[in-house]
């Protein structure tokens, strides 16, 4: 009988409750989903609360610790819930960690989608996977940090500096929805960089209304080429969903200075944005006609053969040190690589979640 801890997961959006249940880092329930929408705040802590009793039926156990992300402005240590764009009725600050203690008699940890997101892949999927490669091809270069950010109905992020998830004094860590829009400077990098954006910039450039525009995933297809429909118009939504994308991730890696990695529902239309990405983050300022690096690093697509070979690649040489025989090693090279979930947005979500819990009750 396997007496490891079992987390119960949730990974709560503006229009679905996702609850799964993982032991030993995997989940061990089919995840389900219930509604979110609800006229009362009582209805809505309902269906939180029968979603988590259904884990018990399903795993056919009692949870060690629940633990899941919740979408902000919150109070994350306190469990306390803010004023939600998605969900009005928690306006007012809402203490959901103490509901649901209350309920289950065992912790509850709440965090960040975007941080647990970002925390999941660093612990076991794409950073490690990364590495794993740079072994493989006899290269000494480890990557310790990740950037993650996720592009779907908002725009989430979460950053891991060797292994620590950065949570913030105020649990606002990583929070880069509302940076600056480089295209539209009075508003914020999540007009631009939304499902809503993708559709409102088609319907601009097809002549269209916004209701007429297709979801994002039609105009994925349409950009490629393999569904009828305004191509330039689809070109240009993913554009300036990249140019603003550029922008913000170079900033962070100013700071970060690692592997990025993006999830989220937008992040399966790669094929098309990721050239256009990696393209606009290395094109350098231009000042008095002449050209400053916009990063100290270059930036690698991680999902195309060439550029992951030139990533991976072994570089730099023996320098001799002076007054001595001795040599060391140097490698001049500065490089970061971007690619997208390995795991899956929500499972990698539900690994960040497990592992958030069991550092938390240092099991």
């Amino acid at each position: 009988m396997n007496n490891s801890p079992v987390i119960f997961i949730l990974d709560a959006g503006g229009t679905g409750f996702k609850f799964s249940a993982v032991q030993d880092a995997r989940e061990i329930i089919e995840p389900f989903t219930i509604p979110s929408a609800a006229p009362t705040l009582e209805e809505v802590l309902q269906k939180l609360i029968t979603g988590f009793h259904e884990c018990e039926k399903r795993c056919g156990c009692k949870a060690t610790a629940i633990s899941f992300c919740f979408p902000g402005p919150a109070d994350y240590p306190n469990g306390i819930i803010g004023d939600l764009p998605n969900l009005p009725t928690f306006r007012g600050g809402v203490p959901l960690k103490q509901v649901l203690e209350n309920e289950f008699h065992v912790p509850v940890f709440i965090n960040n989608d975007g941080d647990l997101f970002a925390y999941g892949e660093a612990l076991s999927g794409l950073l490690p996977q990364v590495n794993k490669t740079l072994e493989e091809q006899g290269n000494p270069k480890r990557y310790k940090n990740l950037f993650g950010v996720t592009l779907g109905t908002g725009f989430g992020g979460g950053i891991v500096i060797n292994k620590v998830l950065l949570n913030g004094d105020n649990s606002a860590g990583g929070e880069i929805w509302c940076s600056r829009n480089c295209l539209y400077p009075d508003t914020i990098a999540e007009d631009s960089v939304s499902i809503r954006a993708v559709r409102r910039v088609y319907a601009r450039e097809a002549g269209i209304t916004f209701d007429d525009a297709p979801q994002p995933y039609d105009i994925f297809k349409i950009a490629q080429g393999e569904q009828q429909g305004n191509k330039e118009a689809a070109l240009k939504a993913w554009d300036e969903l990249t140019t603003v994308l550029a922008d913000v991730l170079c900033n962070g890696l100013r700071f970060t200075d690692g592997i990025v990695v993006i999830g989220g529902g937008l992040s399966g239309a790669w094929p098309v944005f990721m050239p256009m990405l990696i393209r606009k983050m290395n094109e350098p300022y231009r000042v008095n006609g002449n050209a400053i690096p916009r990063m100290e690093t270059e930036a690698f697509n991680l999902l195309d053969a060439d550029d992951l070979k030139r990533f991976t690649a072994k570089s730099g040489k023996m320098v001799k040190v002076p007054f001595s025989e001795q040599e060391v090693w140097y490698d001049p090279s500065k490089r970061v690589g971007v690619g997208v979930t390995t795991l899956g947005t929500s499972s990698a979500v539900a690994v960040g979640a497990y592992a958030f819990a069991m550092e938390q009750l240092s099991l």
